[in-house]
């Protein structure tokens, strides 16, 4: 794998640290500037929201320039809105701050993904994606983790400044390891938005939603599942959210492995199981330890999704796939907002904090049905042409004998 997948791994950290750890410094970011935790949990919407809409609206920006020119301002755009977040002299500046670095994220992962694929052979793509992707599915096992306890022992504003600092570290690292990439000729705005004609693009956006909203509809609420339900204390949720992300981890890499080898057979099944474990753990979530495994499972199998759900869209938006891989971005985070909305009115209707894992077992089944749905069509597409090839030869040889 080039040097060049380490740089984005980089960028990808500091990008997974600043999107996740604001979750644990919500009390003190509220404290601190005399505001509600609810009202700080604006800092979280708006972020999400930012990636949502500033990652088309940033790769359409970028088909002016070099792909490693944009993710050069992406990085610094992540560095002045983290800065800004650190400096914060007032809430809504801070929530400026926040929209700000969350306008790099959606378009810093899709120009990334294009320039990742690039840099090896077309039978190890997915494997580089998956190597980008490490970096932010270890900054939910070392970034998360140890930005909270520098954010509640030393202060918030240290954590952002140190997050604004390993966006330098990226900035850097695109700079001197990512071989400079010139833009495709003939590539336009009008062409890049093409690619959302084809069905097949749009269903693999679709199965990005509701597989990983199935995820998320369990994590969103893992504090007072585990808390209230399988009887952890407070303070054990952090360690919990490490083997979360230590699932993760291994979960990316042996999804971009096998996706590089057999693409749609691995959405298959990490898709299937992910339904499956999801159901599980509204019975496992009663047990501490086969709760702590469960946890586990569940960022192993989302996390496996992800490497073939990009892969997918690069593919079948192979002639402009800068813009598509990007809004799968977005994709990613509307699924979060959507699992988290539907796990919150599950739990208002009074049926409890494991309810939410039946909204991502059903979310996660739903994604493996448009798998199997882009499949078929798949297929029906490319018989045609196959019965043609095949009755050619006869008609020539007919036209022959004539």
């Amino acid at each position: 794998m080039p040097l060049a997948l380490l740089a984005l791994a980089i960028g990808a950290f500091g990008i997974g640290t600043t999107e996740f750890v604001i979750m644990g410094l919500l009390p003190e970011v509220a404290d601190d500037f005399g505001v509600s935790i609810p009202t700080a949990g604006f800092l979280v919407t708006g972020y999400a929201l930012g990636v949502m809409f500033g990652a088309p609206l940033m790769t359409a920006l970028g088909t002016k320039v070099s792909r490693k020119r944009m993710l050069m301002l992406l990085m610094g755009l992540f560095i002045v809105g983290n800065l800004l977040s650190a400096l914060a002299p007032a809430f809504s500046v801070m929530l400026i701050g926040r929209v700000v670095a969350s306008l790099a994220h959606g378009a810093f992962f899709g120009i990334g993904s294009v320039v990742a694929a690039d840099l090896v052979a077309p039978d190890k793509k997915a494997g580089a994606i998956a190597m980008m992707f490490t970096g932010l599915t270890v900054a939910n096992v070392v970034g998360v983790p140890l930005g909270t306890l520098i954010g509640q022992t030393a202060g918030w504003r240290l954590t952002f400044t140190i997050v604004a600092a390993l966006g330098v570290v990226g900035l850097i690292g695109v700079a001197r390891l990512v071989p400079e990439m010139p833009r495709p000729e003939g590539v336009r705005l009008r062409h890049e938005l093409a690619a959302f004609k084809n069905a097949q693009v749009l269903l693999a956006m679709a199965m990005t939603v509701l597989g990983f909203g199935g995820v998320f509809a369990a994590i969103t609420y893992i504090a007072p599942m585990m808390t209230h339900v399988a009887g952890f204390a407070d303070s054990s949720v952090t360690w919990l959210l490490v083997l979360f992300g230590l699932g993760m981890v291994g979960g990316n890499l042996v999804g971009g492995k096998y996706a590089d080898r057999a693409l749609m057979p691995m959405l298959y099944v990490s898709l299937g199981a992910l339904a499956v474990v999801l159901a599980l753990f509204t019975l496992t979530a009663h047990n501490k330890a086969l709760a702590g495994v469960t946890i586990a499972l569940i960022g192993a199998l989302g996390f496996a999704a992800v490497p073939p759900l990009q892969k997918r869209v690069l593919d079948q938006a192979h002639d402009a796939p800068t813009l598509a891989s990007a809004v799968n971005i977005g994709a990613f985070n509307l699924g979060n907002a959507l699992s988290a909305w539907l796990g919150g009115l599950v739990i208002s209707a009074g049926f409890g904090y494991t309810a939410p894992n039946w909204v991502g077992a059903a979310l996660a089944a739903g994604a493996l049905l448009l798998a199997f749905l882009s499949a078929a069509l798949e297929r029906r597409d490319s018989a045609p042409s196959a019965v043609v090839a095949g009755t050619t030869p006869a008609g020539q040889r007919t036209a022959a004998h004539h």
